[in-house]
């Protein structure tokens, strides 16, 4: 960044922090920790303050009044600028208060409190931030489905421990895809821009290759703790989470070399994950597959029963009786007897007369 640009930055800064020293300290408003939040989220891309990252933290875990103040001072930071450095940091910044791990908190956050889904740093030309743009845009987008995921689990374990009950099978199952989308998600941050060498770039990398690895770890437990309790009706979702596991476990690994060519410090080294039971895996490619070939015989002993309904529904042809006398049909026999077929050829009326002469009566149309 230029002198001069670091110098405006600095004045924005020092501007938010004289305001915030002016303003009244209420029960819902703690300027303390405002003027925390604005210095851990400086226009300074060259490091991260930490100190004050950690105040935040501190005045969160104090009390949950706290975060009314967080929530309305990050958000109107946010809303305001148009700085990737703020907006990177201000990721961080939440992402940390999400692993403070304090329910009464992080809970009720629920979905962020802004959105950067279409975020564009106005600071710079395009040709220059376009990849800054970009990692913002997906920091916040599996951050956002990561808030939102974090607060309905600590609901549900509130509701589980209210009723005495524990997560069913079909749960535990939601909640491991739920993860792995969150992977997904997790592994579309990354630099792609040649000029996105920085310190605060590394930093942030460096948080999400922890969290990467910690996601990853608890879908690998989570499938461990499931494959002896999931029965034939959920073999088929058990095995599809298994196969889309090791598929990932491959797209981590690259992931981990793609960052340590980067230089994140935290992925020099590929860590080494629980391997899944593979004699439990192919016990589930049987049960599936036993299930598979019942519900096709199932299937095929449907189509029979019904082409014999079909069969038996079926008119019988009919025949035509030919005697010297009459052309019976079988379907006439319902209609004519024999004493009528007889009295007929003693007797026979005609159905049709033919070269009869037909006369018409002409009306008389002219009266004179």
């Amino acid at each position: 960044m230029k002198l001069w640009k670091r110098a405006a930055a600095a004045i924005k800064d020092q501007k938010s922090l004289l305001a915030v020293g002016f303003s009244r300290r209420t029960s819902y408003r703690n300027t303390d920790l405002e003027a925390a939040i604005i210095k851990a989220t400086s226009h300074d891309d060259s490091s991260v303050d930490y100190s004050n990252a950690q105040r935040v933290y501190k005045w969160i875990k104090a009390s949950p009044l706290n975060l009314k103040t967080l929530i309305h001072s990050l958000s109107t930071r946010v809303n305001h600028t148009r700085s990737w450095i703020v907006a990177l940091k201000s990721l961080m910044l939440l992402h940390g208060v999400l692993l403070c791990k304090v329910s009464s908190v992080v809970g009720e956050i629920r979905r962020l409190p802004f959105d950067l889904s279409d975020f564009s740093d106005g600071h710079s030309a395009l040709s220059k931030t376009w990849g800054f743009n970009i990692f913002v845009r997906a920091y916040f987008a599996f951050l956002d489905n990561y808030s939102s995921f974090t607060s309905d689990q600590i609901h549900r374990n509130r509701a589980n421990l209210q009723s005495d009950k524990v997560d069913s099978v079909k749960q535990q199952l939601d909640r491991i895809q739920r993860l792995q989308s969150l992977l997904d998600l997790i592994l579309q941050i990354r630099p792609i821009a040649d000029n996105m060498k920085r310190a605060l770039i590394l930093e942030a990398m460096d948080c999400i290759v922890l969290e990467s690895i910690n996601i990853y770890g608890r879908i690998c437990s989570g499938i461990i703790k499931i494959l002896p309790t999931a029965g034939k009706t959920d073999a088929a979702t058990t095995l599809k989470i298994v196969k889309k596991a090791t598929s990932q476990g491959e797209d981590l690994a690259l992931y981990f070399e793609f960052c340590g060519g980067f230089g994140v410090p935290n992925a020099r080294v590929t860590p080494q994950f629980v391997s899944i039971p593979t004699a439990e895996v192919e016990a589930m490619e049987k049960m599936v597959k036993k299930s598979v070939e019942k519900d096709e015989q199932e299937q095929e002993e449907v189509v029979e029963e019904e082409e014999k309904a079909i069969v038996l529904l079926e008119k019988p042809r009919l025949q035509t009786i030919i005697t010297d006398e009459w052309e019976i049909f079988e379907d006439d026999e319902h209609c004519f007897n024999e004493k009528v077929i007889q009295e007929y050829h003693q007797d026979p009326l005609p159905l049709v007369v033919w070269n009869q002469p037909v006369v018409y009566t002409m009306p008389d149309l002219i009266t004179f």
